[in-house]
């Protein structure tokens, strides 16, 4: 019954041998229980998604075994490869807006694991049989719910690696073969591209602790030479979060008036240039109050993916300064795209596939 915490991977630099590999799915980590005609989508918080995707409720009624506990991933494809803006958008609390986003931008499963079949559960079952399980449970499932691909072939899982991200997946994830299901543990591994970029550093967030640098706010100048907000980098130890705050002090603008960014403030701009800072559904009441610097100064930073081409997905990673870098020359230009791989290579046939 639910809530069932999904087990997660730690980060590694390199593809583990002798392991099973799955690719990395960019969307909604889901749990999802069937009991008959019950469907129930947990999250990877253990807060419920099933009244987003109704379209999914009623295929996973069709197409799942009448009682068990699956372990996968809602996606959301478009134009041969994932969307995960799309995907966001789905969260909306108005039910006709649901509606219609579930007809306009429909949703697929992708189940990768087996938690319960019938009156079994198979928490402490060793994965391959979890795996070998669960490719009968689905053998005639269709799209949208889909069985991820599999292999135990290392070089298939890097030709994976680097094939797949023109699809908009992650990486890999590699998993012990005997591995039993741990709940909320990071038991499992992924390994995820990481490039790097030049960006300004204009701006930053106190943190909750007190007056230190929680995150620094990252730009880039777009074609028309407008500095575009693109994300944040935030992981740093406690000592250098004041130290960063003694390093960026002669930048420190006391009126926001003449930064690139001015039009934070204003409460409209945001709702009608979606720009950051601004309170979501996803902040809730987080304070977003945030420092203007003077964008004079150059960080590299490394970061995994681009969402929608304009930012970065998630948190950007702190290398070094670069002080020999002009902030003008910080431009969306430098930012690499995959080469495009049509997702229905990965998720062809009926319901998946598993390589040998």
């Amino acid at each position: 019954m639910p809530p069932v915490k999904p087990m997660l991977a730690k980060p590694v630099a390199r593809i583990p041998p002798g392991m099973h590999y799955e690719a990395k799915w960019d969307g909604f980590r889901s749990i999802v229980f069937r009991d008959g005609a019950e469907i129930e989508l947990g999250s990877r918080t253990g807060k419920t998604l099933t009244r987003y995707f109704p379209e999914l409720v009623e295929a996973l009624r069709e197409r799942v075994p009448t009682r068990c506990v699956l372990d996968g991933e809602i996606v959301i494809a478009r134009g041969g490869r994932l969307d995960f803006d799309a995907l966001t958008e789905r969260i909306h609390p108005a039910a006709s807006r649901v509606r219609t986003l579930a007809q306009r931008t429909p949703a697929s499963f992708v189940a990768f694991d087996l938690l319960a079949l019938d009156d079994r559960a198979l928490l402490d079952v060793p994965l391959t049989d979890r795996r070998s399980l669960l490719e009968r449970a689905l053998g005639d499932a269709g799209a949208p719910v889909h069985l991820a691909p599999s292999t135990t072939d290392i070089a298939v899982a890097e030709q994976w690696f680097e094939r797949f991200e023109g699809a908009g997946l992650d990486g890999i994830v590699a998993k012990p073969l005997d591995l039993r299901y741990r709940q909320d543990e990071r038991a499992m591994f992924k390994i995820k591209h990481e490039r790097t970029a030049d960006v300004v550093v204009a701006g930053y967030r106190l943190h909750k602790s007190g007056p230190v640098v929680g995150s620094l706010l990252l730009g880039l100048y777009d074609g028309e030479g407008r500095l575009q907000h693109v994300g944040v980098s935030a992981a740093f130890p406690m000592k250098r979060r004041a130290e960063l705050v003694e390093e960026l002090a002669p930048l420190r603008m006391d009126d926001v008036a003449g930064h690139p960014w001015a039009a934070w403030s204003e409460e409209a701009a945001h709702e009608s240039a979606r720009l950051p800072g601004a309170p979501s559904r996803w902040s809730g009441k987080k304070d977003l109050s945030w420092v203007p610097l003077r964008p004079e100064r150059v960080a590299e930073v490394a970061y995994d993916h681009m969402e929608n081409g304009q930012r970065f997905r998630h948190t950007a990673r702190f290398r070094r300064w670069r002080p020999d870098r002009a902030p003008e020359s910080c431009t969306y230009a430098q930012l690499e795209e995959p080469v495009r791989y049509d997702l229905g290579e990965i998720l062809g046939g009926k319901g998946g596939a598993t390589a040998s």
